[in-house]
């Protein structure tokens, strides 16, 4: 089968190996969709040593590793590979996995599933209540695009969509955000209660800034990042971290409560997992490099 993998630069190649095994516990994928994540894209500028590249996967089941209940060969699934996601069979973990109902597509369920997970998570992580303004930042990346919708639906008063580049307001617009600022913005408007912070790094001040006395901000970015604790203290404000994983693994009644909710109201249409782009597995490196440059208007995907 093919897979791609990266080098100590950065630089992506595709190459030939044998299909996996499952291990107890996961099930072996035939990859239909893959969905690129800017952890992934980090990951590999960052790395001192290639390694396999991770991420969302949807397809059907092949082989299921020992002691796996609930799950059979044929079946359509999602989930997150931890090891070689890139690549036409992927390992998947079975508590980490989903099923697909019939009537979406491979290339929806990693657009949507991941995605609408962590917005949905983040966005409850910041105890909003109706009437609240709420601010998203990467709001045109596929958690933002999502994360803006939870807001308006949950009835904030004010939603604000924080962007790289002004191309990409019409998309956040369409999607529920009521204003649209730039990173680059002096001001980010009038404060707001809520902030959803997807990007990190030196984004983090103007973020805890934007808060409103008494505000909230949920951080959920794998970009790390400084808070000035002087700029709590003035607001009164706070800052909580939100890691989608802890729900998995430790909240597993939750974390079904929330999929099904997700798959409902993406069948009713009030919930658009807006996709950017597929690209063929070979051309990972343009994919990637979609997400660096922050030219992505929802979520990238790859399609073996």
């Amino acid at each position: 089968m093919q897979r791609v993998r990266y080098e100590r630069d950065g630089k992506l190649f595709t190459e030939d190996v044998p299909a996996p095994e499952p291990a107890p516990g996961e099930l072996l994928v035939r990859a239909e969709a893959i969905g690129v994540t800017l952890p992934t894209v980090r990951k590999v500028r960052a790395a001192a040593e290639p390694g396999p590249l991770g991420g969302e996967v949807a397809g059907r089941v092949v082989a299921v590793g020992e002691g796996v209940t609930g799950f059979s060969v044929g079946d359509r699934v999602t989930g997150l590979c931890f090891s070689h996601a890139y690549a036409e069979l992927a390992v998947l973990q079975r508590t980490m996995t989903s099923r697909v109902p019939d009537r979406a597509s491979a290339v929806e369920a990693v657009a949507l599933v991941r995605s609408g997970l962590v917005a949905r998570g983040a966005y409850e992580a910041g105890h909003p209540v109706p009437g609240d303004a709420v601010l998203v930042t990467a709001a045109a990346s596929a958690v933002g695009c999502l994360a803006l919708q939870y807001a308006r639906a949950g009835g904030a008063s004010r939603v604000v969509a924080a962007v790289s580049a002004a191309e990409k307001a019409d998309l956040v617009r369409s999607l529920g955000a009521d204003e649209v600022v730039l990173y680059t913005d002096a001001s980010w408007g009038e404060p707001v209660d809520v902030v959803l912070d997807g990007v990190g790094g030196d984004l983090l001040g103007p973020a805890v800034r934007a808060l409103a006395p008494g505000g909230r901000l949920v951080a959920f970015s794998s970009g790390g990042g400084t808070v000035d604790a002087y700029d709590l203290l003035v607001r009164s404000a706070s800052v909580t971290g939100f890691h989608m994983a802890r729900i998995a693994r430790d909240e597993p009644v939750r974390y079904a409560s929330w999929l099904a909710d997700l798959w409902r109201r993406h069948a009713d249409g009030a919930l658009r997992a807006p996709v950017h782009a597929e690209f063929p597995l070979a051309d990972a490196a343009r994919a990637h490099w979609v997400i660096e440059e922050r030219r992505n208007l929802g979520k990238v995907v790859l399609v073996p």
